[in-house]
């Protein structure tokens, strides 16, 4: 069959219970259309060899009676995850070549769990397709601040596919993976699914597991998984989750869940709330029209609108750039030259060791961040902008609250316009704007998702973000898919692929 890319994961998974295609079949299938784009920059690391050898785990886990839904489905990790078998960059020059002694805890707990750790074969049996691109350590809105290339939009190769899970986004629109992981700090998984018209899912803060993913800003970066539907994001979902405390201390310790329980449940009554702050100045009206247009079919399937404020939503740009900076500047301290990583080769002492290794292993934008956060994070600045950044995200955080009173979920645009051409983008500025509507729900800890409900200027996709209150990921994905059972947004493919 040459048509594996045309399934979504749950397609893929009922091929491999009814025996008409295999894990190994599946893996070639996908290698091979991936290693024929490598134009579109999705990859950082593709092993052909490593994949197979997963592919054959996985269908001896079938022929044993020991699969999963997920056993043998084929997936790609956004290179932020640390990996034994693949490098782990980050997009950076400062992690060139690293290779991690162990797997981040969401790449196991989707593949084949402890077992080349010595421990239990008690992953979900997915196999991976390789490394995916993404901004240098996840910082940036359009995948153009990867030190290695940058990824392109299959929907037109001339523009970004969203940032900073660029390369998982665009990966699942040219189906060369039906599955991807990302990692959403301030938006860096709803924007490029909304760019590239995939679907994907933010869960509440500490629902995934933070183990051996490469920190950016640790009280805001958060695992997702991102395909073709909502009803694919809910199986994904619920095998990524679960609690870690003993590896992450800002793991949930909730019951496990599976997040497909509740698909297909009426949405009859169902409140949208829809923030008048998200429908103002600086919203395209091509977005707009197509993210009013899925309100109303979201009426027509028995939810109803109602209007609701969130006041303070406008600030968390500076908000956010002021606690993620302050953030990274911390955790990105480790990348020295001392014990990993890139070191520089000329220097005569330790301090200009320290100084020529961070100068030529970090890109502009880390740069950037690194010293806008060691700036309010320094004496005399830290009441000024660290410490009232964070009041007014408790702000952010009780309003979101106070509107939850009155709707049970809250719609609004992923992002404020489509798509931008690559290297448009000049001023960093331009580039923070773009996730002006993602960056609350962060900021809160909220989960939130976006899924593809038309197109804009250009032909490109536009998304809807759907946020929820705290462990509500179960209703986010059920109105998704309510949507997409009615719609076929979700369906649609660019040209030639």
């Amino acid at each position: 069959m040459s048509d594996f890319h045309t399934h979504t994961v749950t397609g893929l998974s009922r091929l491999l219970a009814d025996k008409q295609a295999s894990a190994t079949e599946l893996a070639q299938h996908f290698l091979a259309r991936s290693q024929a784009r490598p134009d579109l920059g999705a990859y950082l690391s593709i092993d052909e060899a490593a994949t197979l050898a997963q592919a054959k785990l996985a269908d001896e886990r079938r022929a044993n009676g020991q699969a999963t839904p997920l056993t043998g489905v084929p997936i790609a990790h956004k290179d932020i995850f640390v990996t034994r078998e693949w490098p782990t960059t980050a997009g950076s020059k400062m992690l060139e070549n690293y290779r991690s002694p162990f797997d981040a805890t969401v790449v196991a707990r989707m593949g084949f769990g402890n077992r080349d750790q010595g421990g239990q074969d008690d992953g979900a049996g997915m196999v991976t397709l390789g490394k995916l691109n993404c901004d240098e350590f996840a910082m940036g809105s359009g995948n153009e601040n990867s030190a290695y290339a940058k990824a392109h939009n299959p929907w037109d190769v001339s523009r970004v596919p969203g940032g900073s899970s660029g390369g998982s986004s665009a990966a699942i629109a040219a189906r060369l993976a039906p599955a991807a992981t990302g990692t959403d700090t301030g938006g860096s998984i709803r924007q490029p699914a909304a760019f590239c018209g995939v679907t994907g899912i933010k869960p509440t803060y500490g629902r995934a597991s933070r183990y051996g993913m490469v920190a950016y800003a640790s009280s805001l970066d958060q695992a997702g998984p991102m395909a073709q539907t909502a009803e694919d994001c809910a199986l994904l979902l619920s095998a990524m989750c679960g609690v870690d405390a003993d590896r992450d201390s800002t793991s949930l310790d909730v019951p496990k869940e599976d997040f497909s329980l509740k698909l297909n449940e009426s949405i009859e009554g169902l409140r949208i709330g829809v923030p008048k702050e998200f429908f103002g100045e600086g919203l395209d009206d091509d977005v707009r029209v197509a993210i009013e247009a899925a309100l109303k079919q979201y009426e027509q399937l028995g939810a109803k609108l109602c209007e609701i404020s969130l006041p303070t939503a406008p600030v968390s740009i500076p908000v956010y750039y002021i606690i993620a900076p302050a953030e990274a500047s911390s955790n990105l301290s480790r990348f020295d030259g001392v014990k990993f990583g890139h070191r520089a080769r000329d220097f005569t002492d330790l301090a200009s060791m320290y100084e020529n290794t961070r100068e030529e292993g970090f890109g502009d934008e880390v740069k950037r961040r690194i010293l806008t956060g060691t700036y309010v994070l320094s004496h005399g600045y830290y009441d000024a902008y660290y410490l009232k950044a964070q009041q007014i995200r408790r702000l952010i955080a009780n309003e979101f609250q106070q509107a939850f009173q009155n709707c049970d979920l809250i719609a609004g645009p992923a992002a404020p316009s489509v798509a931008w051409k690559i290297g448009a983008d000049k001023d960093p500025l331009d580039d923070y704007l773009a996730d002006i509507f993602t960056l609350p729900a962060s900021l809160a800890g909220l989960p939130g998702m976006s899924h593809p409900v038309g197109f804009g200027n250009g032909g490109m996709p536009v998304g809807l973000q759907l946020i929820g209150n705290y462990l509500q990921e179960s209703s986010l994905l059920n109105a998704a898919h309510r949507f997409q059972q009615a719609t076929d947004w979700h369906t649609r493919t660019p040209e030639g692929i």
